[in-house]
């Protein structure tokens, strides 16, 4: 049995998407003191892009975060693998997500982000699986609303794999 690779959402779709939300937030964070915190691994290629699409000065952060492990479902435990290198109180932080699917990570995220004293905290995720949500979470910025199906490719994996794809895709089983 081999895999074969469907594209759900193209390059030219993402890329497009990517430059609507920068010019949000650039709108939206004028004036004041952006941090933009990607949650690894997942994010980072879409964090990339966003941050090129946002005419404004911000700082970067990364958030090591795992509850995937090797599966396709989360575990629902949020281990955190990677911590902020600097102090957020008093900053205007969007936290940079590739999807949000349980809510489960998010919401964890946000209460712990709330102990640091931000000026405020928003969520920007590139992907929304209604269909899996456990707990509801606000997504502030918005890519793409998608089916329950495990998808892979622009920094989303699956065990490690397909994260360099230029699109976000779907493994399939095919027969061949």
């Amino acid at each position: 049995m081999s895999q074969r690779i469907v594209t759900l959402i193209s390059e030219e779709e993402i890329q497009k998407r990517v430059k609507e939300l920068g010019a949000q937030l650039t709108e939206a964070y004028r004036g004041k003191h952006l941090v933009l915190v990607g949650v690894l691994k997942g994010s980072f290629v879409f964090l990339a892009d966003l941050a090129r699409a946002i005419d404004l000065p911000c700082r970067i952060e990364f958030l090591g975060v795992r509850s995937y492990g090797e599966g396709t479902t989360s575990s629902g435990v949020v281990q955190i693998t990677q911590d902020l290198s600097r102090p957020i109180e008093g900053e205007d932080i969007v936290l940079v997500e590739d999807i949000v699917d349980t809510g489960l990570t998010i919401a964890h995220l946000l209460d712990l982000f709330r102990t640091r004293h931000p000026s405020s905290i928003k969520v920007c995720a590139l992907l929304h699986k209604p269909a899996r949500t456990r707990i509801q979470v606000p997504v502030d910025y918005l890519g793409f609303t998608i089916e329950d199906k495990f998808v892979v490719g622009y920094g989303l994996d699956w065990a490690e794999k397909y994260r360099n794809l230029p699109s976000i895709s779907v493994v399939e089983a095919s027969e061949s």
